[in-house]
């Protein structure tokens, strides 16, 4: 979606710093955050890309304003109301207002084996490529309201296709739990002047992992 997360490009962010020897939490809250996330998303009630923009729908301000954790922690809030699993009330309270339903629980003798395994979207359909290596591109210039993985900044540019990963979900349609719609995701090169005029390097590049639904030939 076009929203205040989608900061690929914009200038008076200030530098990104590098924290030294950064931990993994950063106090014991995150952590939790972090194992409510994981433990919930057992229940098969989301996707990552659902999840993804269960946080992409934080206010900006607030957004801007919030810490990693604090908003995985707004997206999960979001989706245990809306999958309902609580009530805006019990989350305000911290009381639960009906009797619980029984359901499936992740046990602490399962998580490590769930923590090892692996999630792919690839998906094993034939589905025949639209485009192939050095094929030339233009990103598409769309304004959705829902989730989407192209950037602002590269919407209209002209590009090259560099590798075809296979076949995967698409994660517009997939966020909202709707047709999986199988393509190819490609990986697709973009001059530095391309993105930013003239006065970008000659000699750079970017490489962007681009859907098929959001590229036209050139």
């Amino acid at each position: 979606m076009n929203g205040v997360h989608d900061m690929g490009g914009v200038h008076g962010m200030g530098a990104v710093v590098i924290e030294e020897d950064e931990p993994v939490f950063h106090a014991k809250w995150e952590a939790r955050v972090y194992a409510l996330q994981r433990a919930t998303s057992f229940l098969g009630k989301w996707n990552i890309d659902t999840s993804r923009f269960s946080r992409e729908r934080m206010p900006p301000a607030e957004y801007l304003a919030a810490t990693y954790y604090e908003r995985w922690f707004f997206g999960l809030q979001t989706l245990l109301v809306e999958q309902g699993l609580v009530t805006a009330q019990e989350l305000a309270t911290g009381r639960p207002a009906t009797k619980a339903h029984e359901i499936a629980v992740l046990r602490a003798s399962d998580v490590a084996a769930r923590m090892r395994g692996r999630f792919s979207a690839r998906i094993a359909v034939d589905v025949p490529p639209k485009f192939k290596s050095g094929d030339p591109v233009v990103a598409r210039r769309i304004n959705p309201v829902g989730h989407t993985r192209l950037p602002r900044y590269v919407r209209g540019r002209r590009g090259t296709i560099n590798i075809d990963h296979g076949v995967f979900t698409f994660p517009d349609t997939n966020a909202m739990r709707r047709d999986p719609k199988p393509q190819h995701c490609y990986s697709v090169r973009f001059t530095a002047r391309e993105l930013w005029g003239p006065e970008g390097t000659a000699r750079d590049s970017v490489y962007l992992d681009l859907f098929e639904d959001y590229l036209d030939a050139a």
